[in-house]
């Protein structure tokens, strides 16, 4: 009961939270992303710094929410499985308050080969949002932020695919 409760306290809260103008984001759209860094399976991690010169998608998700799990699936087929191996993209999943416990069987359970990485301290999201999943964040090669979403909607998605397409098909 307590589960049920508190999904539909997170759901009220999402969609209270997408009603403000402004989504509850941190950084304004064309800013400068701040400097993050990702842990990795291997205890090594991913610096925002390294990630110059590329396209950066960062998709913030948890294993419980479920316009995540509606949107994952998406995410996998139209965008990672195209963009995989196109060395100016990087995609990475972060799982808010969540470690591999909880990436690992959930990765199992759904077949994903998308780049899951556990943001259990909400090291990365609290820099660009403080509630709401799943957000999505476009960094381009410059490392600015230049596409911010909120939830899941389909049209929506379709618009964050349009815009990827852009950005790498370009060349």
């Amino acid at each position: 009961m307590k589960h049920i409760l508190g999904l539909i306290f997170s759901f009220l809260f999402l969609i209270a939270e997408a009603q403000t103008s402004d989504g509850g984001w941190k950084v304004p759209l064309n800013a400068a992303s701040p400097a993050f860094a990702v842990p990795k399976k291997d205890g090594t991690s991913i610096a925002s710094s390294d990630l110059k010169g590329k396209v950066v998608l960062l998709n913030f998700f948890a294993t419980w929410c479920p316009p995540c799990r509606e949107e994952l699936p998406r995410l996998q087929k139209e965008i990672w499985e195209k963009y995989k191996d196109n060395p100016k993209f990087e995609l990475m999943v972060l799982a808010r308050e969540q470690d591999w416990n909880k990436i690992d069987p959930f990765v199992a359970e759904h077949k994903y080969s998308l780049p899951f990485y556990p943001d259990l301290k909400r090291n990365v999201f609290g820099l660009f949002a403080d509630q709401g999943i799943p957000r999505n964040v476009v960094l381009d090669a410059q490392g600015n932020v230049i596409y911010q979403s909120l939830g899941y909607e389909k049209k929506e998605f379709d618009q964050l695919i349009a815009l990827i397409d852009r950005l790498l098909l370009k060349d």
